[in-house]
């Protein structure tokens, strides 16, 4: 026989209890200041940094060329992240990319992360921790420093 409390179950909505209180909890990382994740606002701004930079180098180099364009931004992020953990928008914005375990990216995944990145759609889809699909692909996220 059915009773309430198994219809009640369903009728209460989903178990909210496992829900982070801000992002980057889940992950054990504090919720404000270094350490923390970094929020869209910062991000945004850092690949708008990275992407002037690029268009720069390209409108000198290749006469704006689009692909070339978007090729500088590869290996700048590929080469600065890698080596630094930072590109240029980043350590303005006072951002960087770390292993989750703390480690820096290094080279490697910072290739990968950087192509993933310039596909733009794992960019603008991302968890509750605010991290991208280029994020989780590589065990990556942006924190603040």
């Amino acid at each position: 026989m059915v009773d309430r409390k198994d219809i009640g179950s369903w009728l209460s909505g989903p178990d909210t209890s496992g829900i982070s209180k801000y992002p980057g909890e889940r992950l054990g990382m504090p919720e404000s200041g270094p350490g923390s994740i970094a929020r869209a606002g910062r991000r945004i701004l850092a690949i708008c940094i990275d992407w002037g930079i690029a268009l720069l180098i390209s409108n000198y180099a290749f006469a704006g060329n689009p692909w070339a364009t978007l090729a500088v931004f590869a290996v700048e992020q590929t080469l600065l992240i890698g080596t630094l953990g930072y590109s240029i928008g980043h350590r303005i914005m006072g951002i960087h990319v770390v292993r989750l375990g703390g480690g820096p990216a290094g080279p490697l995944p910072a290739l990968v992360r950087s192509l993933l990145l310039c596909l733009l759609i794992p960019a603008v889809i991302f968890d509750p921790d605010h991290r991208g699909l280029h994020d989780k692909a590589m065990n990556t996220v942006l924190i603040r420093m």
